[in-house]
């Protein structure tokens, strides 16, 4: 007998998922995979230029970035290069409405644009592998009604240090300047409560009794917030 797969929505894509994806659905609402994949979003991250700009007009946010693990192999001025190279592109498309670019301008057109995407993705891959330590200081830490907020910054600020590497300050003024989505960390956060809290029960564990509430970023929310159920499923 035949049947046709099974699809799964990740946020961004259809996603085929197995038989042990469609049991973990069945127990906490999303599978392990679209589990991670919601931590490896570009949502999660913002690398736009206005908010790269406030990045780099603030010197312990410039010195915050530079303690994510891997960022210093980007090479120095990565973000003004960033901001440079596409304001050199909006520049050249600008001229490109008003007359023919010559080849020489049509050739730095497609260099500039091709390095400084690249080099925006790279940003945005560091600061995904950054957002990826969360779910691992959240399984480190016992706090499950308190926002996550709350739990790095008053209750286990050296815990979060030590899986992240970053600072509560430095964590909290990256947030401030918009370069993570708190919405997404919302919805990923509360994912990740469910999924481990049905993971624990199928094992016979119940490593919080009486939890009536889970702690999200920056908000609490009830354990069966539907309208959240679906946005994290």
């Amino acid at each position: 007998m035949s049947f046709l797969p099974v699809l799964a929505y990740d946020g961004a894509n259809m996603t085929q998922i197995d038989a042990g994806g469609i049991l973990d659905i069945a127990m906490s609402g999303t599978s392990a995979t679209l589990l991670a994949r919601k931590w490896e979003s570009a949502l999660l991250v913002n690398v736009d230029n206005d908010t790269l700009r406030r990045v780099l007009d603030s010197p312990e946010a410039m010195a915050a970035v530079e303690r994510i693990e891997g960022w210093r192999a980007l090479g120095d001025n990565v973000i003004e290069t960033i901001i440079n190279k596409s304001g050199k592109v909006k520049e050249l498309k600008s001229k490109a409405k008003e007359r023919e670019l010559t080849p020489g301008e049509k050739r730095e057109l497609t260099e500039e644009e091709r390095e400084y995407k690249s080099k925006r993705k790279l940003v945005q891959e560091k600061l995904i592998k950054f957002a990826t330590r969360i779910p691992a200081f959240m399984y480190l830490t016992d706090f499950r009604e308190n926002t996550l907020q709350d739990v790095i910054t008053k209750l286990e600020p050296d815990l979060f240090l030590a899986v992240t590497g970053l600072t509560v300050a430095d964590f909290h003024l990256l947030v401030r300047l918009k370069v993570f989505n708190t919405e997404r960390m919302n919805e990923a956060v509360f994912a990740f409560r469910r999924y481990e809290d049905a993971s624990l029960r199928y094992s016979g564990i119940e490593s919080h009794k009486g939890l009536t509430h889970y702690g999200l970023y920056d908000t609490v929310v009830a354990k069966e917030d539907n309208a959240l159920m679906l946005k994290a499923s």
